[in-house]
């Protein structure tokens, strides 16, 4: 079997570098001097930023199993992380708008590191501080460095349709090639070099200190309203009142909801569904693997961005095909006979599972940018941060919910609600297309009825 994964691994390399190799007049966007500058600027700190989170990917849940804690102990660990994000993360979204976005991911940095350092303790406790700290580090991770790209972009002049040639790249290199080449190192210090499990959190670390001397350094800082008379409480409510004015926004919002709490659940249940009876897997192997697949999907969106092609509409594809390989396990639990060894490789089921998580995974590569294309788009600059962190809330709710339920339901049973949480993720994106061209037409005629009165 372990030819099996270097096979899919193999097959996956080939495609990736079709692709980027293979790219046309039309898949390109002429730029300048000084927005190459810019961009290359970002995703070097970007791609340091997601090293500092992949690294840890592979062996959170190893490293806890460890540690001798059972699925149970390690699933309230999880909520922590995701329940302090949801709990601190409108506040922290709401302080990058007011008091600055460049020191709001300096604040991330500082805050992974001592996550990072908590990794060495075996004590539950400081893991759980650990844990909460992550959850506010991932927060911002995910609101303010956008926050301030956007922000940054539109102040500088550069072209609108140059933001998707940044968010493509971010996500290829800092989703795909650095998380590929973090899980293959990850892979090689805890197991080739003996180090353990917890040595990919202190390389972490070096990373995320090397990424904020960088933002110290080369970034401005940017705001979103920044007036004296807004407290946290009337961000807050700017926030709110543009969610419940704009059903674009609430689209957007339980969409990326829906589809990140069924990845993150994912991220989870990974690791015990291709290895049901303690078989034998590479995760550091799996993982880099799936950032491939990752990568595979940022190269193809890149080419649907380039080419202007309807966000709305192709992404209704996207999320139709995720719940479908989130519901495999489900089919191959029926339909493939389990296997009753202890400690063997890994399962002709497993697979199966196996190239459908690698499915899912190029779909969340095609997601990214798309999702931030979106989110350019359609929330106001004023608020960016604490809508995104606004947006946050359901979706930890939902995976602190499911953590909390993970040994009352088989895992096909967690599988099988997040394959219906994405199929109601591709209804709503019909919608979003429907309300979006509707607002479209109407802004054009009330256009044309204005211009009409200046032609005689």
């Amino acid at each position: 079997m372990e030819a099996f994964y270097y096979l899919v691994f193999g097959a996956l390399a080939a495609v990736v570098a079709a692709l980027e190799l293979g790219k046309s007049g039309k898949d390109r966007i002429a730029t300048s001097p000084a927005f190459n500058s810019f961009k290359n600027n970002y995703i070097l700190v970007y791609s340091l930023m997601m090293s500092g989170d992949w690294l840890q990917g592979p062996y959170v849940y190893y490293l806890y199993s460890q540690y001798g804690f059972d699925k149970g102990d390690i699933g309230r660990l999880f909520i922590a992380g995701f329940g302090s994000s949801m709990l601190f993360g409108t506040i922290v979204g709401s302080l990058a708008d007011k008091q600055g976005r460049k020191r709001a991911c300096v604040t991330y940095c500082i805050s992974y590191i001592l996550s990072c350092i908590t990794k060495h303790s075996p004590q539950y406790k400081v893991l759980m501080i650990g844990r909460v700290l992550g959850g506010i580090a991932t927060s911002l991770l995910f609101s303010a460095f956008e926050s301030w790209l956007v922000a940054e972009h539109n102040k500088k002049g550069f072209d609108p349709q140059w933001l998707s040639i940044t968010f493509s790249k971010a996500i290829f290199l800092g989703n795909g090639l650095v998380a590929i080449v973090a899980g293959l190192f990850a892979n090689f210090l805890a197991d080739n070099m003996g180090f353990g499990p917890v040595a990919p959190f202190d390389a972490a670390a070096c990373f995320l200190a090397i990424g904020m001397a960088i933002i110290l350094s080369s970034w401005s800082e940017n705001y979103g309203d920044s007036s004296d008379s807004k407290d946290l409480i009337a961000q807050f409510k700017v926030a709110a009142k543009a969610i419940a004015s704009d059903e674009k926004i609430a689209l957007l919002g339980a969409i990326q909801s829906l589809f990140e709490g069924s990845m993150y659940t994912f991220v989870f249940l990974w690791t015990p569904a291709l290895s049901p009876n303690d078989e034998e897997i590479p995760h550091g192997f799996i993982f880099a693997t799936f950032m491939l697949s990752s990568m595979l999907g940022s190269s193809i969106a890149s080419r649907l961005l380039a080419r202007k092609l309807k966000v709305e509409g192709y992404m209704q594809i996207v999320f139709s095909v995720s719940a479908f390989t989130l519901f495999l396990p489900v089919v191959t639990n029926f339909l493939v006979p389990p296997s009753s060894e202890k400690g063997g490789s890994i399962s002709l089921g497993g697979c199966l599972q196996l190239l459908g998580f690698c499915t899912f995974e190029s779909c969340v590569g095609i997601f990214w940018p798309s999702i931030m294309k979106m989110r350019s788009q359609y929330i106001p600059e004023e608020a960016r941060s604490t809508i995104m962190n606004f947006f946050r809330i359901p979706l930890n709710l939902f995976v602190c919910v499911v953590l909390y339920n993970v040994n009352a339901y088989p895992i096909t049973v967690m599988f099988g609600m997040c394959s219906i949480f994405l199929f109601m993720a591709a209804i709503l994106q019909r919608r979003l297309m429907v309300v979006s061209d509707l607002h479209r037409s109407t802004k054009a005629v009330e256009m044309a009825a204005e211009d009409e009165p200046l032609n005689p």
